[in-house]
């Protein structure tokens, strides 16, 4: 039976949350984590795991590709590589990484790692597909040098396992490491929006990078985490895509093609801010007040919890998936995190996305028994329900008390 062995990160991810959480109620820092926050971090990281499934397998296929066809060099294995290897995996990663935050086009995928306003490690899962694209195009240039594929493989699975426990607000100083090894310390620097941590320590393993290159900056005063001009938004949707739309609206203003590079290829902090703040005037909904009871938190915990549940059994038997099923599991959880995002706002349209929840399911049931008969006959009873009883009022008053 082959199954994909990648499926146990995510237990893992949630068996050192946890361990995260217990300590930091142990030592009395629970305000470390804000659930709102949280579950916002979790929802952006079910989707990177769920949508990475469609172009991990395509990304290594082309890190062969590339060596195969364009590879400088031929590095055999030896420790010594390895150790090589680690190095120059850590140098494509700070320029990666600080060309994320200095050219917009790649801000835009970035900026969705930098909007939590709390550091542990949900935020190391906030992560988009985007972002991960942009990210194995500047991995491609290890094969290119000569570096094997394997190799390379193997070594950001270290790479990326490292950067995972550096999203900890519990873990301070290290003393002499501080000198070598990117820190919880150092990163939490990165994450900060305080003026002069910004743009800094871009390393994602060791810390020389960023002082050779004149990025580094020890922590002094404590962090202030998020965005220098916060989202103040949980919707799924606007996380995503926000900076794009800045980024056309700013571009609409400009009267050349070359006006236009120059806001795409720019740095963020040319960008007109106030464009965010019309932007969210013009396609933000207004939010009611957060109610946030013990029942909606619950209700809403049980749709994140299936979300993970599934996204795992699709991971570890995702090539045993058909297309109508890989496309039903991708389309109920993408769902499913958007009314998590539209919960955590207080939206009333999360009604309709429930619909869309029900219709889809009844769908994947009449595909999967092969019976037309049982998607018609649901569906009629599902619209009867609907509008026989008020049940959207209900739906309202269960969610939401209110």
């Amino acid at each position: 039976m082959e199954i994909n062995y990648v499926a146990f990160a995510i237990p893992a991810f949630f068996i050192f949350l946890g361990l995260e959480y217990a300590v930091a109620i142990r030592k009395g820092k629970s305000h470390l984590f804000k659930y709102e926050n949280s579950a916002s971090n979790i929802s952006v990281g079910i989707a990177e795991r769920l949508l990475n499934l469609l172009i991990t397998g395509s990304f290594y296929s082309l890190f062969y590709y590339v060596y195969n066809r364009f590879a400088i060099l031929s590095i055999p294995n030896h420790w010594i590589v390895w150790m090589v290897l680690l190095l120059a995996t850590d140098l494509v990663w700070y320029w990666y990484h600080r060309m994320g935050h200095e050219i917009n086009l790649f801000w835009g995928a970035h900026i969705v790692h930098h909007q939590s306003e709390e550091f542990n490690y949900t935020v190391s899962a906030r992560i988009t597909t985007l972002q991960a694209i942009v990210r194995n195009l500047f991995w491609c240039i290890l094969p290119i040098i000569g570096f094997h594929p394997s190799m390379v493989i193997a070594i950001l699975v270290v790479h990326g396992t490292y950067s995972f426990f550096t999203h900890t607000q519990l873990i301070g100083k290290l003393g002499w490491l501080e000198h070598i090894f990117i820190t919880p310390s150092h990163h939490g620097v990165h994450h900060a929006s305080n003026e002069k941590y910004l743009n800094k320590n871009y390393g994602d393993i060791f810390v020389f990078w960023d002082k050779m290159f004149g990025t580094f900056q020890k922590e002094e005063e404590r962090p202030v985490f998020g965005l220098t001009h916060p989202l103040k938004s949980h919707s799924f949707l606007w996380q995503h895509f926000h900076y794009y739309m800045e980024l056309w609206a700013a571009c609409r203003k400009k009267n050349s093609v070359w006006q236009v590079l120059k806001i795409i290829f720019g740095r963020p902090e040319d960008i007109d801010q106030s464009l965010r703040v019309a932007l969210e005037k013009k396609l933000l909904l207004p939010k009611a007040g957060m109610n946030s009871t013990f029942r909606f938190k619950v209700y809403l915990n049980v749709q994140l919890v299936l979300s993970v549940i599934i996204l795992f059994a699709f991971t570890l038997l995702f090539f045993y998936n058909d297309p109508y099923q890989k496309g039903f599991v991708i389309a109920f959880i993408l769902l499913t995190l958007v009314n998590c995002g539209a919960m955590l706002e207080q939206q009333k349209w999360i009604h309709y996305l429930e619909l869309s929840r029900l219709i889809l399911l009844c769908g994947f049931l009449s595909y999967t028994i092969g019976s037309p008969i049982f998607l018609i006959a649901s569906l009629t009873f599902l619209f009867l329900f609907i509008y026989t009883i008020p049940a959207q009022q209900w739906y309202y008053k269960f969610v939401y008390n209110k």
